[in-house]
């Protein structure tokens, strides 16, 4: 498929990865011109510095990977990461209330970061789709949207569970062509990649984009 490298998120978010992992990773995004690199909020700034004068994105993680802290240290984590450098914003929702049906409160928490990313950075509003069904998938696409968000996420990866095509559809679905989806976790191969694009994905989070893009040519 042309252009996949270029709907890819070129991802590194181990809690054990190394200044010479991210490193790795800010080479081999620009040598594929994947669309960004996302990496956790500490190594913004190095990544930054990694990427400085090419046309690679910045993602990083905002309130990872259980999506349970308070608003407002979601909206500081959000500020620090854009002022260190950060384009795009991917954030956890939280979970616990949504399953509590305290509905005020998750779009409250996507808002919080939304208001500070506004003009700044894009935000995609992770949903973590494993642990929720399909009521519930359908509600927190529907508050990202209410809230302003750019994008919905399927997952953060660290759960019990990635993207699935039936989920991307889903999602897909209650969002129309107002924002972008994101597919994560467990893509690992050109199939499976552009399964996930033809459900209606947009953007992919992946580890494996350099195995990725190399099939193509195969």
């Amino acid at each position: 498929m042309k252009n996949l490298n270029r709907m890819i998120d070129h991802t590194l978010l181990k809690p054990d990865a190394t200044e010479e992992g991210i490193k790795t990773l800010c080479i081999e995004a620009k040598e594929n011109d994947f669309y960004s690199v996302c990496v956790n909020p500490y190594y913004v700034d190095l990544a930054k510095e990694q990427l400085e004068g090419s046309n690679v994105k910045i993602a990083t993680v905002i309130g990872f990977p259980l999506g349970s802290t308070p608003k407002e240290v979601k909206a500081f984590e959000a500020m620090e990461a854009i002022k260190n450098g950060a384009d795009e914003l991917d954030m956890v929702i939280n979970v616990g209330a949504l399953k509590s049906k305290k509905y005020d409160v998750v779009k409250e928490d996507i808002k919080a970061v939304v208001d500070v990313a506004k003009g700044k950075a894009l935000v995609k509003v992770i949903i973590e789709t494993c642990l929720l069904d399909n009521d519930e998938k359908v509600k927190a696409c529907e508050f990202s949207k209410e809230a302003g968000a750019d994008f919905v996420k399927t997952s953060t990866g660290f759960s019990t569970g990635g993207a699935t095509v039936e989920d991307v559809k889903l999602m897909r679905k209650t969002v129309g062509d107002r924002l972008g989806v994101k597919a994560s976790g467990g893509i690992r191969d050109y199939d499976t990649a552009i399964k996930m694009i033809e459900a209606g994905a947009s953007r992919l989070g992946a580890s494996a984009s350099v195995k990725i893009v190399q099939s193509i040519d195969k």
